[in-house]
């Protein structure tokens, strides 16, 4: 009996399973390492992306165009922005940031994760969304460095900033990690390789929802 009742299930094929892509959204005031996160989670996953976003901020020693981000005027900008290019964008430290779609919805659909690091404003649009895609896609990780010694420390060890500069990020600092609890993850940074552990947890944690996978 229980031979014949074999005949009537399909085996599953575990390799052919096929996912929805995750998109990660990463917040946390300058300072506090998430770009950096972001970064090498790409570089060392194959099946993750780091989203180039746009600025009109001018580029730092070493940054390039397209890499880095997109380095466009405030005019480029605001063009892209009556177009609808843009999955989100906002001011921030007097300069306009934004996702560009296409950077997103192409590798979600291919399957792939897409990490993008951006300020609270923008990850509060992202979750505002109605796109089913991005709502299905989303998770959210706030980066929330352990105290405001190390934040000032390490904002003056990068050295990219006048003090004028440090000065207004700090002020922002203060206002942005209040948002922490409206996010689903929170990440005390300590190490670099301990908030890396951490964050790698976190996205291959829910890689594996069974929500994830496509099912006919």
């Amino acid at each position: 009996m229980l031979c014949r009742l074999r005949d009537f299930f399909t085996p599953l094929n575990p390799s052919e399973l096929q996912r929805f892509g995750l998109l990660c959204v990463v917040s946390g005031p300058s300072g506090s390492g998430k770009t950096t996160l972001c970064h090498r989670f790409a570089e060392e996953d194959e099946f993750a992306d780091h989203a180039v976003s746009a600025t009109t901020r001018e580029p730092r020693e070493g940054e390039k165009d397209g890499v880095d981000y997109y380095f466009l005027s405030r005019e480029e900008f605001e063009e892209r922005v009556e177009k609808r290019e843009f999955l989100e964008y906002a001011e921030v430290h007097g300069q306009l940031y934004g996702t560009i779609k296409t950077e997103v919805m192409a590798r979600l659909s291919e399957g792939h994760d897409v990490l993008v690091d951006i300020d609270v404003q923008g990850a509060e649009q992202i979750r505002q969304h109605r796109n089913e895609t991005i709502t299905r896609a989303m998770i959210d990780i706030f980066i929330l460095p352990p105290d405001g010694e190390e934040l000032v420390e390490r904002l003056r060890g990068r050295g990219t900033e006048t003090d004028q500069q440090l000065a207004l990020r700090l002020h922002n600092a203060r206002g942005e990690m209040g948002h922490w609890k409206n996010y689903q993850y929170t990440i005390v940074s300590a190490s670099k390789e301990q908030d890396f552990a951490t964050f790698s947890s976190i996205v291959n944690a829910e890689r594996c929802r069974t929500s994830r996978f496509l099912v006919d």
